[in-house]
C-alpha cells in the first residue's frame, strides 16, 4: 500500500461494508469506528437537511473520541415522491419497495462530512443521484431480489451489481455516491486535509 503523506490517522465513521470497500479504492490506510447516533428526523426537517446532519454528527461523534484523527462521516437517504425510503430488511419488503419504484424517479442524497477536531478542519458536501426505474414486472423484481439480496440497501437495489438492470437511467456528478460514499468528493476533502490522493 502506498505511503501516506499525512501523519494523522484516518478513520471511517461507519459500519457499512460498502463504504469500507469504496474507501479502500483510494489505497490509504484507515481505521473503522462506528459511532452510535440517533437518526430520527427532527420536526419539519427535509431529507437533504437530515442526511447532511447525520453525516456531520457521525463525524463529530467519532472526533470526540479521536480528536487528532481525520474522520469521514457519511449518510444516505433515498426519496421517492417526497417520502424517505429506508432499508427493506427482508425480501418481501424489498419486493414491495421495488414495485412502488416501477416507472418512478428516486433521488439518493449522499452526504459526506470530513473533520478533524484538533486542527479545526471541516468539509461538508451532499451529492444527489437521480435514478429512473423502468417499468418492472413482479417476476423481474422477485428474480432480482433473489439474485442480489439487497436487504441492507436504501432503495432495495445494488447499482454496482445486477440492480443496474432495473433502471432506465442514472444521473450523478459522482458515480460512487449511489453505493454510499462519493469518492470524487471524499478525494477532494482528503486532499484539502493534507493527504496525497492518489
Amino acid at each position: 500500500m502506498p505511503e501516506q503523506s499525512h501523519k494523522r490517522t484516518l478513520i471511517l465513521a461507519s459500519s457499512s461494508p460498502y463504504r469500507k470497500l469504496l474507501l479502500e479504492r483510494l489505497r490509504l490506510s484507515f481505521e473503522i469506528f462506528s459511532p452510535s447516533i440517533d437518526e430520527t428526523a427532527l420536526a419539519a426537517e427535509t431529507p437533504q437537511s437530515l442526511v447532511k446532519r447525520l453525516a456531520l454528527e457521525k463525524s463529530l461523534r467519532a472526533a470526540q473520541r479521536f480528536p487528532s484523527a481525520v474522520i469521514i462521516g457519511s449518510d444516505q437517504l433515498a426519496v421517492c415522491q417526497g417520502n424517505i425510503i429506508g432499508k427493506p430488511g427482508n425480501e418481501s419488503m424489498a419486493c414491495e419497495k421495488l414495485a412502488a419504484f416501477s416507472g418512478q424517479l428516486v433521488v439518493f442524497h449522499t452526504a459526506v462530512a470530513v473533520c478533524c477536531k484538533e486542527s479545526g478542519f471541516r468539509f461538508e458536501q451532499t451529492v444527489d443521484t437521480e435514478v429512473c426505474f423502468r417499468q418492472l414486472s413482479r417476476p423481474e423484481i422477485e428474480r432480482y431480489v433473489a439474485l442480489d439480496h439487497p436487504l441492507d440497501c436504501a432503495g432495495s437495489f445494488k447499482s454496482e451489481a445486477t440492480g443496474v438492470s432495473l433502471l432506465d437511467s442514472m444521473t450523478s456528478s459522482d458515480p460512487t455516491a449511489i453505493i454510499g460514499l462519493p469518492l470524487i468528493t471524499v478525494s477532494r476533502a482528503l486532499r484539502e486535509a493534507g493527504f496525497n490522493v492518489p
